[in-house]
């Protein structure tokens, strides 16, 4: 649910998987940390601290900013 699946995946199937691994985010105690590890490393995939690549991208640009 974190990543994208391999085989063909619809956009409203996209927005469910990454809506419940972002619920899951939302719990997690150690959800800083992860996303902070994935913005350090530059991962381009996935969901990491409840974020996805465009909102870590974004996120990016803002700092930098």
């Amino acid at each position: 649910m974190f990543f994208p699946p391999a085989q063909f995946e619809r956009k409203s199937e996209r927005i469910e998987r990454e809506h419940r691994a972002k619920e899951i985010c939302a719990s997690c105690p150690v959800s800083d940390e992860c996303l902070d590890y994935a913005v350090t490393i530059r991962e381009p995939h996935g969901i990491w601290g409840g974020l996805n690549e465009a909102e870590r991208r974004l996120l990016l640009e803002h700092r930098s900013a």
